[in-house]
C-alpha cells in the first residue's frame, strides 16, 4: 500500500472482500468450537473410542478447511496488493512459506 493513495487498506479481490472472507472463517471456527464441545461431551459420557475418533477426524478436517480459506484470502490480498506495489512474487512466496510451515 502506498501512503499517498489515501487508502487505509490494500485493495481487495473483487470476488471475495476481506470482511466476507473473515466472516466465513469466523463462522467455520464457531462450528468447529461446537464440534470440540461435542467431543468433550462424548469423552465425558464414555462414548466408544471409534465414535470419538471419527468426530475428531471431522473436526480436524473442518479446521484444515478453515485454514485453507484463510490462506486463500491471504493470496487474494497479495495479488491485489501487488497490482499496486508490483510485488506479486514476493507476496505469493510469503503465503507459500506460511502454507509449507503450517499445512
Amino acid at each position: 500500500m502506498t501512503q499517498h493513495d489515501g487508502l487505509s487498506h490494500p485493495p481487495r479481490h473483487a470476488g471475495l472482500p476481506r470482511n466476507e472472507s473473515q466472516r466465513d472463517v469466523v463462522n467455520r471456527l464457531k462450528r468447529i468450537e461446537g464440534q470440540i464441545r461435542g467431543l468433550i461431551d462424548m469423552v465425558q459420557t464414555e462414548r466408544s473410542c471409534e465414535e470419538v475418533a471419527q468426530q475428531m477426524a471431522a473436526a480436524r478436517k473442518a479446521m484444515d478447511k478453515a485454514f485453507y480459506r484463510m490462506m486463500a484470502c491471504s493470496l487474494m490480498e497479495a495479488v491485489a496488493e501487488s497490482a499496486v506495489e508490483g510485488s506479486a512474487m514476493r507476496d505469493v512466496e510469503r503465503s507459500t512459506r506460511i502454507l509449507e510451515k503450517y499445512a
